[in-house]
């Protein structure tokens, strides 16, 4: 079995750690000390890439709560992390009396990037993502920054999140086929129907596809997998694994461009999901839940 699989020039594991939950999203915020030590069960596990953001925050004042975190886990971890990439992302703003917006101008991405690389104590970004569409910005003009951004050493790949096909096949249009390295969008039984023909076509250009919440999300879908997917309570008993390592797998086996990243805010969760880069389901498995799910 492969255990690593491409974004652009990275090898990275199969199963990625989305590091929000440490910061917001779901129940209470973890403490400093449990957050650091579920990066490093990440670690433990063999998990070599880490998502992070700036807007993942306790509270708008507190931007960049999310990387200071992920970034105090490298350092102190003591093991190998050389080969550890850590993706961030822009585009999303957070102000004052929590107001959300957009900004994708050229100098809100680079003064993003800048910070990002100051938090995380880097001179490239491994990966930097479009966190989501600006509406109010032609998606060509803010696809031309980041390859601007690339072309002066600033961020090692690009990536886009929260895109339809059109957009991607922008990002291609104006990078150059090749040169979009991965799209994050939500992906997982609940939520498929409108990022699944994303999966497939990112499959057909060599990119990497990473589904966010893969589990379902923040609310509680993760516990219901085995109540709400018959079929996937049946082959984790069968196999005497969790439904969220089945799930994951299943994910894995849509193809090998497929790189989950669920959420952890405690050690035991990330360790569990760890588990899936090694559970191989069969084609009747795999087909068997297609069928149920999508």
């Amino acid at each position: 079995m492969n255990l690593q699989r491409r974004i652009g020039q990275h090898q990275v594991s199969p199963i990625g750690l989305g590091a929000m939950p440490l910061s917001m999203g779901g129940n209470q915020k973890p403490s400093e000390e449990q957050a650091i030590a579920t990066v490093h069960a990440a670690l433990d596990a063999g998990v070599t890439l880490i998502d992070t953001a700036d807007i993942y925050a306790p509270s708008w004042d507190s931007m960049g709560h999310n990387e200071r975190i992920v970034a105090k886990a490298l350092r102190s971890y003591d093991g190998d992390t050389s080969r550890v990439r850590v993706a961030t992302k822009a585009g999303i703003t957070r102000g004052e009396g929590e107001s959300w917006g957009r900004d994708s101008s050229p100098e809100y991405l680079r003064r993003r990037l800048e910070e990002a690389l100051s938090t995380l104590g880097v001179d490239r970004l491994d990966l930097f993502y479009l966190h989501r569409p600006d509406r109010s910005r032609v998606y060509s003009t803010v696809m031309e920054t980041f390859g601007t951004l690339k072309a002066e050493g600033l961020i090692s790949e690009i990536g886009i999140s929260n895109a339809n096909v059109e957009e991607i096949r922008i990002a291609i249009d104006v990078l150059g086929e090749g040169e979009l390295a991965a799209v994050q969008n939500e992906f997982s039984p609940k939520f498929n129907h409108t990022s699944k023909p994303e999966l497939d076509f990112c499959a057909e250009h060599g990119i990497a596809f990473l589904p966010w919440s893969p589990l379902g999300g923040t609310g509680g879908a993760a516990k219901q997998l085995d109540s709400k997917y018959p079929v996937i309570a049946r082959i984790a008993a069968e196999r005497g694994v969790s439904p969220q390592q089945v799930t994951l797998a299943w994910e894995l086996s849509l193809g090998s461009h497929v790189i989950p990243i669920p959420g952890a805010s405690r050690p035991e969760s990330i360790t569990d999901s760890a588990k899936a880069m090694r559970l191989e389901l069969s084609d009747e498995e795999t087909q068997e839940i297609s069928e149920a799910v999508l």
